[in-house]
């Protein structure tokens, strides 16, 4: 079955600007530092379909206009696929948050197709700054790798606990040679449990420390 990387867009792929959080312009298009590399390895060499998830607060309202967007947004297009890196979809979601639309991350409607069972979820992965992306992850029954964003308001969209949300991340950094790394090598971990009249034993070991 095929693996997906779910991949969030601002913050991720490009810089978040700090102010309105809206990339409406070629100036506030600004490129994460080693994601073109990092991701262009990821998109050559390994056996994941990319697919952007982002929310786009109002887009197409006058309070951000489809033109202002449609500029920087192509451009980021063209420059990822200069290096490799296509998706096979782009999942994005206009609404703004207090609509609660089930399109809107952590939901998952506009990624239904994914889940019908042709896909190998369970070796996916979200790739977001934001605990509602990992709360995505957690509804999709995918593993998230979390570049932590300081942004984040936190729970303000989150619908689940803090911390049983965290438990599917996979690893957290904002550096995209380590996801890569990561990926290509696997999650080298294993667990055994074994429990008997006399004894209880639990080891967990990670190769990668």
């Amino acid at each position: 079955m095929k693996k997906l990387l779910f991949i969030d867009r601002d913050g991720v792929l490009i810089e978040e600007p700090p102010v309105d959080f809206q990339v409406d312009s070629f100036e506030k298009l600004t490129f994460l530092p080693g994601m073109l590399s990092g991701l262009g390895k990821i998109a050559r060499e390994l056996d994941f379909e990319l697919v952007m998830v982002t929310n786009q607060d109002g887009l197409g309202t006058d309070a951000y206009p489809e033109e202002d967007f449609r500029g920087p947004h192509d451009l980021m297009l063209r420059t990822l696929a200069g290096e490799g890196i296509e998706f096979v979809e782009q999942c994005i979601d206009r609404t703004f948050p207090h609509e609660n639309a089930p399109t809107r991350k952590p939901g998952t409607a506009m990624l239904t197709k994914y889940m019908n069972g042709d896909y190998d979820l369970s070796n996916s992965f979200v790739i977001g700054d934001r605990l509602t992306d990992m709360e995505l992850a957690k509804n999709l029954g995918c593993r998230g790798i979390y570049m932590r964003n300081p942004l984040d308001p936190g729970k303000a969209e989150v619908q689940a606990e803090e911390t049983t949300i965290l438990k599917v991340v996979a690893m957290e950094t904002r550096n995209w040679e380590e996801i890569y790394a990561f990926l290509k090598l696997g999650d080298r971990t294993a667990k055994v449990k074994r429990t008997t009249k006399e004894t209880d034993i639990d080891i967990e070991l990670n190769l990668d420390g």
